[in-house]
């Protein structure tokens, strides 16, 4: 990670840590890095969430790509999953979306996407800070050489046909609910699932720019299992900010977490023949019951960093084809380069569909362990992590809980945060064996 490029994009509260100048300057280097600087006009394509401030960045985007040449492609209201297709289909030299996800509306966020519709590579990311910081400068174009800014709702509208040309079935009659975080989802997805005739009931559809994921969407999940039970829907999806994740409500207002997807998909890939090298792509983070699940029926997994940036970069390297986050960011890396919120509810209910099953029975396999999860402040990670007393501790536990559990000791990549947790089949066994490991570390001399 960069100085202020994360995994997820350049984020920071709007104005304050991250400004409008700093949109001019990456859309100034932007337009530059991908047009002059290889003696052509970049096309660069932008797409904005909803939050008051996107409309800020929007516009200093296009005065710095401009500014540089370029000429900017404006899909305005619309989900990073959508600016990741239309970049690749489009044939743009990069795409950027503008949005902090499921952040509160006074962050904001920059991602910034290659020509492939993928999160940018490492090494044009650092040359982007080195620009912003002032170590070179570019020049600005002049004459018929300025750029200009194209309305492209139309990329939006490709987007949301593509989506409906990927369901099976026709969804007539199968009564669904909706939670779009008064986010980027709100005029997208309840068209795809009228066209596909769904008897579509939604929520928070009424952004004002402060509102979004404001008690709402997939990280306020328990409005929608509400929602699900009182309307008597068959199933909810719920996506956050920007849509490029989803969790799900079964029918009986129970969570189907990104674990629960990723084993109802890959199965029904498994049964088909299509889950090539019969793997999953997980992260560190899933829950120990998705992995006793897969094992019942066959099915290996890879597990990586937390970021779906790294789950993406395994499906990649490796060739499979579905792979995720337990917060819903889930990867078909036949049909997108991105997490996918609407893509991911399509295939939930193709799964739903063919199998003539309710949600509550294609997840029920997968069971979760009891988990406890504790934060230490320590002066430094490394030393913490690697002391040897505190990592025979944790093989210790390890050993103990054998194949009925599982503990994962790991750094916060923003804090001076030692993160302990413990899976196991009950409670008391994971208070036990993180309070455990905690104790080491302290007894160690590592807490703040």
């Amino acid at each position: 990670m960069g100085k202020y490029f994360g995994t997820d994009g350049f984020r920071g509260e709007a104005n304050k840590n991250l400004t409008f100048e700093h949109a001019v300057q990456i859309g100034r280097f932007l337009g530059w890095y991908y047009g002059a600087n290889q003696g052509k006009k970049a096309k660069i394509v932008i797409g904005k969430d909803t939050r008051r401030s996107s409309y800020m960045f929007e516009y200093a985007l296009c005065t710095g790509l401009m500014a540089s040449g370029a000429d900017a492609y404006i899909m305005h209201v619309t989900t990073t999953p959508s600016v990741a297709y239309i970049t690749r289909v489009d044939d743009f030299d990069c795409g950027i979306m503008i949005s902090a996800s499921h952040n509160p509306y006074y962050d904001n966020g920059i991602k910034l996407l290659n020509g492939n519709g993928e999160k940018m590579d490492e090494e044009t990311i650092l040359k982007v800070e080195d620009y912003i910081d002032g170590k070179f400068e570019v020049p600005v174009a002049e004459r018929d050489n300025i750029g200009r800014t194209v309305d492209y709702v139309a990329g939006r509208n490709r987007y949301i046909g593509y989506l409906i040309s990927l369901s099976k079935y026709s969804f007539k009659d199968v009564k669904v609910g909706l939670d779009v975080a008064n986010g980027a989802a709100w005029q997208i997805a309840k068209g795809v699932f009228d066209a596909l005739g769904a008897k579509t009931y939604v929520m928070n559809d009424a952004p004002d720019g402060l509102n979004i994921n404001t008690d709402c969407g997939s990280t306020h999940i328990e409005h929608l299992q509400k929602f699900v039970v009182e309307k008597g829907l068959d199933i909810g999806f719920a996506y956050d900010g920007d849509a490029d994740r989803c969790l799900c409500v079964d029918e009986k207002g129970n969570v189907i977490t990104g674990d629960h997807i990723i084993y109802v998909y890959g199965q029904y890939m498994k049964e088909r023949g299509k889950l090539v090298n019969n793997k999953v792509v997980t992260t560190i983070m899933s829950n120990f019951g998705l992995y006793k699940a897969l094992d019942k029926v066959g099915i290996e997994y890879e597990k990586t960093k937390v970021g779906d940036k790294y789950v993406y970069e395994n499906m990649v390297q490796n060739g499979h084809r579905i792979g995720g986050e337990q917060s819903g960011h889930i990867i078909f890396s036949k049909y997108a380069t991105t997490g996918d919120g609407i893509l991911t509810s399509l295939k939930m209910m193709e799964v739903m569909l063919a199998k003539e099953k309710p949600m509550s029975e294609l997840a029920a396999p997968v069971v979760f362990y009891p988990q406890v999860l504790k934060n230490v402040r320590v002066k430094s990670k490394p030393d913490a992590q690697n002391d040897p007393d505190v990592q025979k501790a944790v093989d210790e536990v390890a050993n103990a809980l054998g194949d009925t559990g599982r503990i994962l000791v790991r750094e916060s990549g923003t804090e001076p945060v030692i993160r302990v947790m413990v899976e196991a089949e009950s409670d008391e066994i994971c208070e036990k064996y993180v309070d455990q490991v905690i104790d080491v570390i302290r007894e160690k001399g590592h807490l703040v």
